[in-house]
């Protein structure tokens, strides 16, 4: 491993943070900008704001089914690269699906180009957080991914209400284009203070793929799926509840926007720490607490003090969900590490395109800016019941090794 003064190696996890928080800008800001762009690229919003908020729906769609493709994707065909090059790259890639969302004239291009944007979604988040995990030393997993996703955490307390504010005052293309400086900024830093580490030829895409046979891994896939779709349902609209629900001023998204965030943030270190030393009792105690969270959102959102109250809420609940649940798959995943963490961005992306699509579906039949809110408690719900499935089969997988083999279980099994 490179030696690294205290400098560097501050600024290299900076410069890991901030793609995250370019990320988080991208993609949470086009949820606060959705009226925005329907009212610009879709006919008809004049006459039903609902339905077209409703298929403008599908840039988040389009956004989550690019991560779910491209994770899975990059970590299999990068298995022999070396982190800090597939980092690089990774970083290239955002940069040009970024400028090209800012320009698209038509919404179908823009869909299209913010489907590429996403491609390197999960498989950054996933090289950032093994490279994080790596510079900050052994032992420190939960850590290592909680520090890059603050930059998505913090994205939501002042890149995105920024980005939200710039976009409804300049025009929605600015905000792309500004999440384009970022990653170029990025870019650069990773350049000047990555440490170079080398890549593993022995690896191959299909010792990558080798995770995939193992059936927890897909129960935590699930779990991530279904159970963050929840966030995605309401967060995707939370706009629209601000305005037109509670009747706040369009102004009043970003200041909503940022009190999700700070939540989001303290959760995300909560949950960094607390997976560190029990990964399982930290996502069963989320999901519980973030159902609670999503039935309050339901009662008391159409109050503004409700609103900002519940949003703090919903953020902390949420995102402690997160460095949980990657650092989870990380383990179960064993060598191949890398897909482990991307495939869980996936996975949480896959919750976003189905919580976003639900959410939307409930809002065009006639159920109000709110029943969003029971469709992902129901989502949250689900998770934790697979959730509990997950750990039911780990023990029961745990026991059967005992009893045939006769020798402890954590020589068999990926540590906890």
């Amino acid at each position: 491993m490179p030696q690294l003064s205290p400098l560097r190696r501050g600024l290299a996890l900076f410069a890991l943070a901030l793609g995250g928080f370019g990320i988080g800008v991208t993609e949470f800001a086009t949820m606060g900008l959705l009226p925005d762009i329907a009212r610009e690229l879709i006919p008809g919003f004049d006459r039903s704001p609902e339905t077209v908020i409703a298929q403008a729906g599908i840039l988040i769609t389009a956004y989550a089914m690019g991560v779910v493709i491209g994770a899975p994707v990059f970590a299999v065909l990068a298995a022999r690269m070396s982190q800090t090059r597939l980092t690089l790259w990774l970083l290239g890639l955002f940069i040009v699906g970024t400028v090209a969302s800012a320009v698209m004239p038509v919404f179908g291009a823009l869909a299209v180009f913010r489907f590429i944007a996403a491609l390197p979604h999960g498989a950054y988040f996933g090289v950032a957080s093994l490279l994080a995990a790596r510079i900050m030393g052994p032992g420190k997993q939960g850590r290592g991914v909680a520090l890059t996703l603050s930059g998505l955490t913090l994205a939501n307390v002042f890149g995105v209400p920024l980005a939200t504010w710039l976009g409804q005052v300049a025009g929605w293309r600015w905000a792309y284009a500004i999440v384009a400086v970022i990653f170029a900024v990025t870019l650069l830093l990773c350049l000047c203070f990555l440490p170079r580490y080398p890549g593993n030829p022995d690896r191959s895409p299909l010792r990558e793929l080798s995770a995939l046979r193992n059936h927890r891994v897909w129960l935590m896939i699930a779990v991530g799926s279904v159970g963050f779709g929840g966030f995605f349902a309401v967060y995707s609209y939370i706009a629209e509840v601000a305005t037109r629900e509670t009747g706040l001023a369009a102004g009043s998204v970003p200041w909503v926007l940022a009190c999700l965030g700070i939540g989001m943030t303290l959760g995300n270190v909560f949950g960094g720490w607390a997976s560190d030393r029990n990964p399982k009792l930290t996502i069963v105690g989320a999901f519980s607490a973030f159902i609670v969270a999503l039935v309050l959102y339901t009662q008391l959102a159409s109050h503004p003090v409700g609103l900002i109250s519940v949003a703090l809420l919903l953020g902390a609940t949420s995102s402690a969900l997160v460095p949980s649940i990657q650092a989870r798959l990380i383990r179960i995943s064993d060598e191949a590490a890398l897909l482990g963490a991307a495939v869980n961005h996936a996975a949480f992306n896959v919750g976003n395109s189905l919580g976003a699509w639900l959410g939307g579906l409930v809002i065009a039949a006639g159920f109000g800016y709110l029943a969003p809110g029971w469709v992902g408690a129901a989502l949250t719900f689900l998770g934790l019941v697979l959730t509990l499935v997950s750990i039911a089969v780990e023990r029961r997988d745990k026991a059967r090794n005992l009893n045939t083999v006769g020798i402890p279980t954590r020589a068999l099994l990926p540590a906890e």
